[in-house]
Parts: C-alpha cells; structure tokens; sequence
C-alpha cells in the first residue's frame, strides 16, 4: 500500500471506530441484555484500533537517535 490508501484506510477506520463507539454507548444504555452483541462491537472496536496503530506506525518514520 502506498501512503496514500493508507491515509485514506486510516480515515475511514477512523470513521468506524468512532460509529462503534457511538453504537456502544447507545446499546449499554438501552438494552442492557444484548451482552452478546455488545461483547461483539467491543471487540471489533478494540480491532479497529489496533488497525489503526499498525497504519500509523507504517506512516511515522523511524528516527534513530
């Protein structure tokens, strides 16, 4: 991938990310019985994020120092 679909992955993982979190805070305060659900975005949220990291470290250059 070049820098350019990475930015553009990272945006929309971003977007993602944010909808999850949305999406879970709704769920807990409505529906407290959907446990199974909620497990389920948590863990595609906690995905995302780690997706997120892997881009941006493939975005920092590495600076020896």
């Amino acid at each position: 991938m070049d820098i350019e679909e990475l930015q553009h992955r990272l945006a929309q993982l971003r977007v993602e990310h944010g909808d999850l979190d949305a999406a879970i805070a709704t769920m807990s305060e409505k529906t407290p019985y959907a446990s199974v659900q909620l497990q389920r975005l948590k863990k595609r949220k906690l995905a995302i994020k780690d997706e997120i990291a892997r881009i941006l470290d493939k975005l920092t250059p590495d600076i020896i120092a």
